[in-house]
């Protein structure tokens, strides 16, 4: 598995508009070997916001496959013609290879 990881923060009181972006559907969902998009809000009381994007993959060639479609690059196109909300403070990327993955154990009575 495969994960890319989107790290943004947002100007206070604005970790919604990142979330409701991203719970859009989309062709995301119908590209082979996509597996799960999770979005994550960090608690806090006051100040900026951070919201964390997990895009998994079955592999990273599938992932590799997605960044050069073509539908991936017009929608990057698409978005240069926009800019960056302003509550967008900063943005990281992160790509990472999944080593260990812990499930439930089961019991049976």
């Amino acid at each position: 598995m495969f994960v890319q990881l989107r790290k943004m923060s947002v100007s206070e009181g604005n970790s919604e508009k990142v979330v409701e972006r991203f719970s859009k559907a989309g062709i995301l969902e119908e590209q082979e070997g996509f597996v799960d998009l999770k979005v994550l809000v960090k608690k806090v009381r006051r100040g900026e916001e951070e919201v964390i994007i997990l895009v998994t993959w079955e592999s990273e060639e599938y992932w590799k496959q997605w960044e050069k479609s073509d539908a991936h690059i017009a929608g990057h196109k698409a978005n240069l013609n926009q800019p960056k909300p302003d509550y967008i403070l900063n943005t990281e990327v992160g790509k990472y290879e999944v080593r260990a993955v812990k499930k439930p154990i089961i019991k049976k009575d």
